[in-house]
């Protein structure tokens, strides 16, 4: 069983995830990254450029999903660092101090929120991520293009590449695609034909909604919403 509320950091989620079935799961690519917490262990989820298969790993997970850009300030580590990959944070921080730190989430009332105090603390101690990052998530969200946002936010297409990378783990058309990917999604969850939902998330067709999927979620759109036909 899965839930999820708004975190008191600003931007972020707080979820839990019970699997009520054993085998693996799926999660795809957001733009975020998530500190966790799985059976006393506090591990980091890097960028996702394409969905990440679950080990089905029993048990409770508890995690903290950060607005993209923001994770690589708190973590001290570039988001490119952790593309792709599931890391203890043992891996990022020392051994000691992860260790007070974990101990202080299993003491708290419920690891997800520990784990958001934790996020807090570590955001009231470090610089807040440059505001430039969120107006570029904004922007391509949107659905503008990469170099209309680079114009619009004063940047040359290379910085922007470059920020990108450090910010999110990928260049901004990766990052692009990932958003719409979740737009389509939400529209489609929401009851909206695929035909229509590829319109107005910004696909040139179904069919380029449907490649976007497989290529970004491995599956079809249909296997992955659960659909027939």
């Amino acid at each position: 069983m899965y839930a999820e509320r708004a975190s008191r950091l600003n931007g972020a989620v707080v979820w839990t995830n019970t699997p009520t079935a054993p085998g693996p799961g799926r999660v795809l690519p957001d733009g975020c990254m998530d500190l966790l917490w799985h059976d006393g262990r506090l591990l980091v989820a890097g960028p996702d450029t394409r969905a990440h298969a679950t080990g089905g790993s029993p048990g409770p997970w508890a995690g903290v999903r950060l607005y993209p850009g923001t994770a690589p300030a708190l973590l001290g580590v570039p988001a490119h660092a952790l593309r792709d990959r599931r890391v203890d944070l043992t891996d990022l921080w020392p051994a000691a101090r992860v260790r007070r730190l974990t101990a202080r989430v299993n003491a708290a009332p419920d690891p997800a929120s520990g784990l958001e105090e934790a996020a807090l603390s570590r955001a009231a101690d470090t610089e807040p991520p440059d505001p430039l990052l969120r107006r570029v998530v904004t922007a391509l969200d949107a659905g503008r293009t990469v170099a209309a946002t680079a114009d619009e936010l004063g940047v040359s297409a290379r910085q922007l590449h470059r920020r990108s990378l450090a910010a999110f783990g990928y260049g901004p058309k990766t990052l692009a695609r990932v958003l719409r990917l979740q737009r389509a999604l939400a529209l489609a969850r929401a009851g909206t034909s695929l035909a229509e939902t590829a319109v107005r998330s910004g696909y040139a067709d179904q069919a380029h909604l449907t490649r976007d999927v497989r290529e970004l979620a491995g599956v079809a759109p249909g296997e992955l919403l659960g659909r027939r036909g």
